[in-house]
């Protein structure tokens, strides 16, 4: 029993009232998908791709989509009154794969523009190291690369002094070649840059000794680099026409400054918002008071309120990094308040910390009276009854 076909709306995904455009995009990203030249050795990307084009064969062609429309997958059987098969290898596949076969290896189809025509220069790609205070307020950097210029002995052209290049024989100085390529469909045209000169159109037979015909000198050169105000870690400064020549006229390319930020003993950084921990006395944090904070702009005084308790967050605002977007925004600084017990008390200051908090909730003898008077029968660790001793007594 032979396999029942879904429907060619379903293998492309799109609805019944989808135009010409959306079907053939449809397509397209299946053909991308499931060439068989992209799955090599894959029998289901086969099949499926196959479905695919039988599907984008009939729906393509307006008088085959409104048999289909009416009478199904039998309009192509020979049933149901529909005009039988169809020629399937006599579609007309050559512009879809043109664009299919560029964009998956690279090519391109030929729109009668020349292969040597101006084309923008490749762009280049370096780093630069800054601080977590530079990346906020921004700073000029020096960076050095190795860029090519034009060659002063031949102009630029890559030949000898005395001599010219020659128009390329393989391809008439076009650049291209075209080549034809069997496929499921039929034969499929597809253009590609000449191997013979690259895609210049030209052949240079006696090479400048100094560029070795290339028509550059690679050449070390410095450039002054303005870092934004509130960059972060990870983004790049475009360098506009400071790359790679362009080719037959073309504009130079760009030079992409990835920025690299140290990171800070105290700051951490989130967007715009900057993040510290402060750390604050018990009394200051019971009392209340003034305490200096750091800050990229300066240390700051905050007023903590009486009864902070710890890992409070305060913020500071306007003091965190400007916004590349706005200038005029800047993010905020939050800290986190933190209470600092000491770990080392004189008798004075133990025996006043005693005092406090016997006016208070006394919670140094909650056990104690909590338990009743057993506690003072209790062992003191060292096998003898009698009352247990405090921790600030010695």
């Amino acid at each position: 029993m032979a396999e029942q076909k879904r429907d060619y709306y379903e293998v492309l995904g799109v609805d019944k009232s989808a135009d010409d455009a959306a079907i053939k995009k449809a397509y397209r990203a299946l053909a991308k998908k499931y060439h068989p030249d992209v799955n090599p050795g894959d029998a289901e990307a086969e099949k499926k791709f196959k479905e695919a084009s039988e599907a984008y064969a009939i729906l393509s062609d307006p008088e085959k989509r409104r048999q289909y429309d009416q009478f199904g997958h039998a309009a192509f059987d020979g049933g149901a009154g529909g005009a039988g098969g169809f020629d399937f290898n006599g579609m007309d596949f050559g512009d879809i794969f043109g664009d299919i076969f560029g964009d998956i290896f690279g090519g391109g189809r030929s729109r009668g523009g020349a292969g040597n025509g101006p084309m923008k220069g490749a762009n280049l790609r370096t780093s630069v190291r800054i601080s977590f205070e530079e990346a906020v307020f921004g700073c000029k950097k020096e960076i050095e690369l190795t860029v090519k210029e034009t060659c002063k002995t031949c102009n630029g052209s890559g030949a000898k002094p005395g001599t010219q290049p020659e128009t390329c024989p393989k391809c008439g100085g076009k650049g291209q070649v075209v080549f034809t390529q069997q496929s499921f469909f039929g034969t499929v045209r597809n253009v590609q840059a000449c191997p013979n000169c690259q895609g210049t159109g030209k052949i240079i037979k006696e090479k400048c000794v100094d560029c070795r015909g290339t028509g550059y000198i690679p050449m070390k050169k410095r450039y002054s680099c303005d870092i934004p105000a509130g960059i972060d870690n990870g983004q790049s400064i475009r360098m506009p026409g400071l790359g790679e020549p362009g080719t037959g006229g073309g504009p130079r390319g760009d030079v992409l400054v990835e920025v690299i930020v140290g990171r800070h003993p105290i700051f951490q950084r989130q967007d715009v918002n900057i993040f510290s921990t402060v750390p604050i006395s018990f009394a200051v944090a019971a009392l209340g008071g003034e305490i200096f904070i750091d800050t990229v702009d300066g240390k700051v005084i905050y007023d903590v309120k009486a009864g902070t308790q710890t890992d409070t967050r305060v913020r500071l605002k306007g003091k965190g990094v400007p916004s590349l977007r706005n200038k005029e925004i800047r993010g905020d600084h939050y800290v986190t308040l933190v209470v600092q017990v000491p770990d080392r008390l004189s008798n004075e200051a133990k025996e006043l910390l005693k005092q406090f908090d016997q006016a208070n909730d006394d919670s140094l003898t909650a056990v104690q009276r909590a338990s009743g008077s057993k506690d003072d029968k209790k062992d003191d660790g060292g096998g003898h009854g009698g009352k247990k001793k405090k921790f600030w007594e010695k």
